[in-house]
């Protein structure tokens, strides 16, 4: 598919775009070979393979589910100002 330049000037008045001769001439030249790469691409033999979700058939890495760190809640509380059935407790911010 090509577009000339009635269609882009034409294009651009639909959505309200100020476009001169110039800039007409520039973007039906490049939304045309935009439309012939689609083209190229339509074109392409595609029946019997399979979406897939990425190119490489890989794994994510994952790490172990374990626990690296202590448990230091009891540690943390003493420090804080005020705890109550082991929540911390803080102002109130909104009325």
């Amino acid at each position: 598919m090509s577009l000339n330049s009635d269609e882009v000037r034409r294009i651009a008045q639909l959505a309200r775009l100020a476009v001169d001769d110039r800039e007409a001439e520039e973007f039906a030249a490049g939304l045309s070979d935009i439309f012939d790469f689609v083209e190229a691409l339509n074109a392409a033999e595609i029946g019997g393979v399979e979406p897939m979700a990425h190119p490489l058939d890989a794994e994510q890495r994952l790490r172990p589910d374990a626990v690296s760190e202590p448990d230091q809640r009891e540690l943390f509380q003493a420090i804080a100002p005020a705890v109550d059935g082991g929540l911390y407790l803080v102002p109130r911010v909104i009325e």
